[in-house]
């Protein structure tokens, strides 16, 4: 009998793959598209673990189960190879990043062959080849063109360790999403991209995409939508000449309970004013105190703090009251205007600010007691009239808010507006390995765009690339680089240093990849139009703001500009569990935690074992520990596929027809792979990878039973059940199920095979067994036919050994059946 060896026939079917290209995917009209698309891998580390690989098993088992199913399927593969975590692996490391990535990529691509993933390779991308940001490069200009790409000086998060600035969306409780280094404030000259234009439609449009609540609520929060008033105070004192500010509120309804205005510590108006404070010192301890804290630190810290700006007043417009004026760091400049009208009778973080600084609290509607008006304004302030609100006192809560409004803007103190969270996307960055910004600099005409045929503007070849922290990009010390002529006026002129964010070179990736060879253009629209949007994305949701909403952005640009005829790139998004150690830490090199597949397939278990495991270990979407005994049991299982079909094959080659004419067994035999192909194909439509699994090693132990008291009698029969077997099994275990295949004489690949349809007159049960309940504790079972009637169960369940000791002498009061389930006897 053969030996099954992965080590032997893994390889061999992966080369047989890779030449007859099986996986090429082309422009088939005859066939319904398909478009399969994990994460684009980012190389900055020299190997996968098997934390990374879940995500692509996952993408081919999809990606099959599909070209099986009759779909032209395209599952294409490339590299996300600029940014940081590359640069930082280079510096390291002592190489050059160009170095690392091709080390890196040569490491990460050899891994994924192992594995036996299905990709058109003949579609491989590399974001750091000019071939491929040149067109980067193009649509940064697009965006700069319509007014969406522009530089401006601002206060930005600076990372002292990667040293470059980062975007609002790379801090994470004060420190920088990729090296976990304390971040700090930095005033730079840098670019951004507008993507607060498309705020309403990245809102809108979240609700007809197949993507998880949860992704679609981080999302929703951090484009922060709300809608309010804009109401002017009147500033007073410290020389401030009657100088205005605006605030925006959702609650203009309580500003008559407003006692004290909260601004920003960094806010301009500050900084002008509070010089001439008598505790100026307190406030800039305060504000220096205040500069070093993450926003998101300061919106969900507990204590809170601040200090009086001794001096300086606000006028409340609504009554003219004159109320204190404080800096508390709960208030953030990038989120309205920087200030907030304080009404510690109804806000809980004006409630608690006033409490701790013994502030007034003045409650506006006649219960009088405090009431948090986020969370409890529809459910319990509507119920309850005005009151301390002037001559609105006695107004219900609608029309209150109503007449309210109308005095402020009768006024000119107020009007209705909306407001957003989210900020503009911060592209530049001060590092070298990234994609050129194509801008021009001219003293006399501005920033200009480089002209089109002028692109790529090429990444140059650097010794000496390492961050100098000062604010400007190691590109500032290549002068064959920098100094250029202005396209405009001739002049002399010098070319943008910064570099873009990594995020922009996976905004648009899955648009290249359906026209790669493409040097005319960044995609063609014929080729867009066939194969987009992605059908299904799948990867971790780590970029679930983003990478994704930058990838929306940028596909409502190339929408409004008909370059495409789609306004969401992704219709269906999977976000995967993450693969733990098997101590429940997360996978990581800094840990020597880590699982690489490599080692799993060199010591023989076969890379459909690590498939198996990766897919059977627990639901796709949740987090699972690594098992060592669970890789164990995985190859066992196959090793049972293959065990099963090469007893088959030497029965059938000696063909001992046996003696045997046992038509029940056959039917037995048939009646589990129907079973099976049910489950599974069922299973796999809805990703539920796991329980389908289940349902193949079910069947399995069912077979070897059969087998048992069979022993290959019927072998037409069981021909039939070994195919659809490995039909079954090839979206997980693709080697073994074109090995087994082949022996069974096939000369097409099973991958290219229709999918198995089962017969559902197979699937009706004979017999059912009926659970017998007293007073609803179980007392029992009766085996009965499928079709039996009411009358002839109930009798059964009486008359059954078991239970009628508990009926005897007693009185059935109550007979309750659920049919083909069970019957309860209430006595």
């Amino acid at each position: 009998m053969k030996r099954y060896n992965p080590k032997e026939i893994e390889p061999r079917w992966q080369k047989v793959w890779e030449d007859s290209k099986i996986y090429q995917a082309s422009e088939d009209p005859a066939k319904p598209k398909k478009y399969v698309l994990e994460y684009f891998p980012y190389p900055s580390g020299a190997a996968m673990h098997v934390g990374h690989v879940r995500n692509y098993t996952i993408g081919d088992a999809i990606a099959r189960f599909n070209r099986m199913n009759g779909y032209n399927v395209l599952h294409p593969m490339g590299w996300d190879a600029f940014g940081l975590p590359a640069e930082n692996y280079a510096i390291k490391n002592q190489i050059s990043p160009r170095k690392a990535i091709d080390e890196n990529t040569d490491r990460f691509k050899k891994q994924l062959m192992q594995m036996g993933f299905s990709y058109d390779w003949s579609r491989e991308i590399d974001s750091t080849d000019p071939k491929y940001y040149r067109w980067t490069q193009w649509l940064f200009l697009l965006l700069f063109k319509k007014g969406l790409a522009y530089q401006q000086e601002s206060l930005q998060w600076w990372c002292p360790h990667d040293k470059t600035v980062l975007a609002n969306e790379q801090v994470e409780a004060g420190r920088c999403w990729r090296c976990g280094h304390e971040v700090e404030k930095k005033s730079l000259k840098q670019w951004f991209f507008k993507i607060t234009d498309y705020a309403d439609r990245l809102l809108d449009d979240l609700d007809d995409l197949d993507w998880s609540d949860a992704i679609k609520t981080m999302q929703r929060n951090w484009i922060g939508k709300s809608q309010g008033a804009a109401v002017t105070f009147k500033l007073t004192g410290l020389s401030s000449n009657n100088e205005h500010i605006e605030v925006f509120t959702t609650a203009h309804d309580t500003i008559y309970g407003t006692t004290f205005m909260v601004m920003a510590p960094e806010h301009p108006l500050i900084e002008k004013y509070a010089q001439s404070a008598e505790n100026w010192l307190e406030l800039k301890q305060y504000i220096d105190k205040t500069r070093r804290k993450s926003e998101l630190d300061r919106e969900i810290e507990k204590q809170k703090t601040g200090v009086e700006v001794q001096g300086l007043y606000a006028i409340n417009p609504i009554n003219n009251q004159k109320i204190p004026v404080w800096i508390a760091d709960y208030v953030l400049l990038g989120y309205g205007t920087g200030a907030v009208m304080a009404v510690p009778g109804e806000d809980e973080r004006d409630y608690e600010f006033a409490q701790k600084y013994n502030l007034p609290i003045i409650y506006t509607t006649e219960e009088q007691e405090f009431v948090n008006y986020q969370t409890e304004l529809k459910k319990h302030r509507k119920n309850y009239k005005l009151a301390n609100s002037g001559e609105f006192d006695g107004l219900d809560f609608d029309e209150g808010r109503i007449k309210i409004l109308a005095k402020l803007e009768k006024t000119e103190a107020g009007q209705t507006i909306t407001q957003y969270k989210m900020r503009d996307w911060l592209i530049s960055r001060q590092r070298y390995w990234g994609t050129p910004i194509p801008i021009i600099h001219c003293s006399k005409d501005g920033p200009l765009a480089v002209p089109e045929d002028h692109l790529p503007v090429v990444l140059p070849e650097m010794e000496s690339y390492e961050p100098s922290g000062d604010g400007r990009s190691p590109l500032s010390n290549v002068p064959e680089f920098m100094n250029t002529t202005c396209p405009k006026c001739g002049g002399p002129a010098e070319r943008e240093t910064d570099t873009m964010d990594g995020f922009a070179c996976s905004s648009w990736y899955f648009l290249r990849f359906a026209d790669p060879h493409n040097d005319e253009a960044a995609f063609g629209r014929e080729k867009a139009d066939f194969w987009l949007p992605v059908d299904d994305y799948i990867g971790g949701a780590e970029h679930a703001v983003m990478h994704l909403l930058y990838a929306r952005f940028w596909t409502k640009v190339m929408y409004d500009e008909g370059l495409i005829a789609f306004q969401e790139p992704f219709k269906t998004l999977r976000n995967h569990g993450m693969i733990l150690a098997s101590d429940g830490n997360k996978m990581s090199k800094s840990k020597g935690n880590t699982i690489e597949p490599d080692g799993l397939i060199s010591q023989g278990y076969g890379a459909d074992t690590i498939r198996i495991m990766e897919l059977f270990i627990g639901p796709w979407n949740q987090a699972a520990n690594w098992s060592v005994e669970g890789m164990g049991g995985a190859h066992r299982f196959l090793q049972r596929i293959w065990t099963l079909t090469q007893e088959y094959l030497e029965r059938d080659e000696a063909r001992q027809a046996g003696a045997l004419d046992d038509t029940i067994v056959e039917s037995d035999i048939l009646k589990a792979i129907h079973k099976t192909n049910k489950k599974v194909s069922e299973d796999l439509s809805t990703l539920s990878f796991n329980t389908a699994i289940a349902a193949l090693m079910e069947c399995v132990n069912q077979l070897y039973k059969l087998k048992e008291q069979d022993e290959f009698t019927n072998l037409d029969t069981w021909r039939y059940t070994i195919e659809t077997l490995l039909q079954l099994l090839a979206p997980f275990a693709p080697h073994i199920a074109e090995e087994l295949w082949q022996q069974l004489g096939h000369e097409e690949s099973i991958h290219t095979s229709q999918w198995p349809a089962y017969d559902e007159s197979y699937l009706v049960e004979a017999t059912v067994t009926i659970v017998v309940q007293v007073n609803g504790k179980l007392r029992g079972e009766v085996e009965l036919a499928a079709d039996a009637t009411e009358e002839q169960v109930v009798t059964a369940a009486k008359t059954n050994e078991k239970v009628a000791g508990y009926l005897q002498a007693q009185t059935i009061r109550k007979t309750i059946y659920v049919p083909a389930k069970l019957v309860n006897f209430v006595i």
